[in-house]
């Protein structure tokens, strides 16, 4: 275990992590695909876990990220900082601010989670942001540049939740073309299946490791703070199809299945190697996949007034945050 409240050490489920490891590395090449309604911009180097980051003053940590400064209440988590892409952010969630790029929500879980504990949130999600974005800037797809995420770090930091990966490698770009784009050309084939072939396998190992060297930097900027990685969703039906919302060629399911089940062991396996705490998000969201009568995520069409293509709706940030709380709630594994 690490020193200090940021080492913990979570176990969502006991599977072989051989198993876990082999189905991550099948899943995020093609998790991108469903994952991130936008490309990740910015530099594409690795993240190490010793590079040193100024620690921000109270003002500037406000300035970086959507922040709610009324004051905490007497709370177990004073300072809290959220970190993450546009799952965390939650584009289009009511409400959301379009005006720095990151299309971050009032109504995503890190704001419904500070508003529940009396923290005082610092907010540095961003859309598009891949593990880099957290030591190095991003640019956002307006152009903007917007400060490295772990600058919101500090000694006096209480709780970090963590919601990155899916953007790494350029995956969601190549997935996009590889599987939505070519379902439209060959329907009935497996044109996103034969794509990600010798591919996939190395590129989830190497996003797993960035996670894990990530959450590793959380823990040595804010030493005294739980820290908590939270997955991604279930986004492809474990049966049936729904081409409408979710446009893949039909011989493609099998295997975006396995992706985005993935997914989550990629993150499972980061997590427990890096020996935080880990929300499982794809367990939580069973039954409300893109296809099912209450999904968590919208389908291929964007909704200005509910959410980004691909991205949680409300109801699956709710869900999040009713989860980070119960796991909260709970003394921390192995203190």
């Amino acid at each position: 275990m690490r020193g200090g409240g940021g080492a913990r050490r979570t176990v969502a489920r006991m599977t072989s992590r051989r198993s876990r490891a082999l189905r991550a590395a099948v899943s995020t090449a093609s998790a991108a695909l469903l994952l991130g309604g936008l490309a990740a911009c910015g530099d594409d180097a690795e993240p190490t876990a010793s590079t040193p980051s100024p620690s921000p003053t109270p003002s500037a940590a406000e300035e970086r990220g959507g922040s709610s400064r009324e004051g905490a209440r007497d709370s177990d988590y004073p300072s809290y900082v959220a970190l993450g892409d546009s799952y965390t952010s939650a584009p289009f969630v009511p409400e959301t601010d379009r005006g720095d790029g990151c299309l971050r929500s009032s109504g995503n879980y890190p704001s419904l989670v500070a508003e529940e504990l009396g923290s005082e949130l610092v907010d540095v999600s961003c859309a598009g942001a891949q593990t880099v974005s957290l030591v190095g800037a991003q640019q956002t797809f307006d152009g903007e540049s917007r400060p490295a995420q772990f600058d919101a770090l500090d000694d006096d930091t209480d709780l970090v939740t963590v919601g990155i990966g899916g953007n790494d490698l350029g995956l969601f770009s190549k997935l996009t073309a590889g599987c939505v784009g070519a379902a439209e050309q060959e329907a009935g084939g497996t044109p996103c299946t034969d794509a990600a072939t010798g591919t996939a396998t190395a590129d989830l190992d190497q996003i797993s490791e960035r996670v894990t060297s990530a959450l590793i930097g959380v823990q040595d900027r804010a030493p005294q703070a739980r820290v908590v990685l939270v997955g991604y969703p279930q986004l492809v039906p474990a049966e049936g199809s729904c081409p409408d919302l979710l446009p893949l060629a039909e011989g493609d399911l099998p295997f975006a299945r396995t992706v985005n089940r993935g997914l989550a062991d990629a993150l499972e396996n980061a997590a427990e190697a890096a020996e935080v705490e880990y929300v499982d998000t794809f367990a939580l969201s069973r039954g409300h996949d893109i296809c099912a009568d209450e999904p968590w995520v919208n389908g291929q069409v964007n909704d200005p007034e509910r959410a980004l293509a691909f991205h949680p709706f409300a109801a699956g940030q709710e869900a999040v945050a009713d989860e980070l709380l119960r796991l909260l709630a709970q003394p921390v594994p192995n203190a």
